[in-house]
């Protein structure tokens, strides 16, 4: 994924706005969530919530460890008489982050826990 604008603003105070604008365009399969699930069955597009736990700089990249807030659902037959109700499930996981100063390209790596 490119990661252009986040880039650009790294430093600025609309850094994490940018980087999480960027992060929810990218979609759920870039960033890993479905497989991150531990409550639902089905990641969802929405709500995408980013937390910068940590940042590390380099001349090449920036190295970023982030939780990531997103919502689930648990999915049934959708038959009239299915008892599975269709909440949302808050899903929570971290992942590293890195992006190419050169390319702006972002590389998602998943942590376990």
């Amino acid at each position: 994924m490119e990661l252009r604008q986040s880039l650009r603003a790294y430093g600025n105070q609309d850094f994490k706005a940018t980087l999480q604008r960027e992060l929810a365009e990218a979609g759920i399969d870039a960033l890993g969530l479905q497989q991150a699930l531990r409550t639902g069955s089905i990641a969802l597009e929405d709500d995408l919530a980013v937390m910068i736990l940590r940042v590390g700089e380099s001349p090449g990249r920036l190295d970023l460890h982030l939780g990531l807030f997103f919502t689930s659902i648990v999915s049934g037959c959708a038959c009239a008489d299915d008892p599975t109700p269709v909440g949302r499930n808050t899903e929570y996981c971290e992942v590293d982050l890195e992006i190419d100063r050169d390319t702006a390209e972002g590389r998602i790596t998943p942590r376990g826990g």
